[in-house]
């Protein structure tokens, strides 16, 4: 079971032996890159984050990659014309090198399940259904006065779809996602590949969808990052996208990143 616990912001980073050991970052999107919206469709990019990711990429051989709920498809968008690295759909899509390595199916009966949230979300003003085709979500983000009812209703959704399912609760939002999908197995599985492999990891994260990626990477002697507050088993604390976006800009710009750069915040 995860230790939850209130880490302090800054200096609280682990004492790693060589600070110039080689890293492997990644990197939540929503939350962590960018700051949330009422909307997913809403987020706004720093039009200075796709060229610093790209030379981080290079400057860390090519060991960064996004880790997300968001599909691949939708993370490329955002940061296109560069593409990385990307668990998506919470580890239920794995692209690695440009192939795609892993892509969980659908879960059975989750055609039906949306067609539900959907009618939902039709009669009550403020949800929102987001279908990403192998997993679904429900967003309460503008109507938070139908948290309880929302939550009730992917609970009940999902007791009746069974074990292929599992649900996964964020921020203002609970997704229905393929059992075996999860930030921290994703992230596990490519620290067994080049060029992931032998490096420390580090993820940076912000909501309980990332508790799973903390806890692997902790297991696996890296550094964990929770972007704002509350709870978590991450041993560090940045306070906002903000803080985080200077410190990967800076990094890009000195052609350098150790974790002690992760301590400034």
């Amino acid at each position: 079971m995860m230790d939850l616990i209130e880490p302090e912001s800054g200096n609280q980073s682990r004492d790693f032996a060589g600070a110039a050991q080689a890293l492997a970052l990644f990197l939540d999107f929503d939350g962590t890159l960018v700051e949330l919206a009422p909307l997913p469709d809403q987020v706004k990019i720093d039009r200075r984050v796709g060229p610093a990711l790209e030379k981080l990429h290079s400057v860390l051989g090519g060991a960064l990659a996004l880790v997300s709920g968001r599909p691949i498809s939708v993370l490329d968008d955002f940061l296109a014309p560069h593409r990385f690295d990307i668990a998506g759909l919470h580890g239920a899509q794995v692209r690695l090198g440009g192939a795609l390595r892993s892509e969980s199916q659908a879960p059975a009966a989750l055609r039906d399940a949306t067609r539900e949230l959907v009618r939902f979300a039709n009669s009550h003003v403020g949800i929102i259904v987001e279908d990403k085709r192998i997993s679904v979500a429900l967003h309460w983000r503008l109507a938070p006065q139908l948290e309880e009812d929302a939550l009730a209703l992917m609970r009940d959704v999902a007791a009746r779809m069974g074990p292929s399912v599992r649900l996964q609760q964020g921020k203002s939002v609970a997704e229905l996602v393929p059992a075996e999908a999860s930030k921290g197995g994703a992230i596990a599985w490519l620290m067994q590949e080049p060029p992931y492999l032998g490096r420390v990891p580090v993820f940076i994260g912000d909501d309980i969808t990332d508790e799973a990626g903390f806890e692997t990477v902790n297991a696996l002697g890296g550094l964990s990052i929770r972007i704002g507050e509350g709870k978590t088993c991450a041993t560090q604390r940045l306070a906002s996208p903000t803080v985080l976006r200077t410190i990967l800009l800076d990094a890009a710009e000195s052609g350098s990143l150790t974790p002690h750069a992760f301590s400034q915040g």
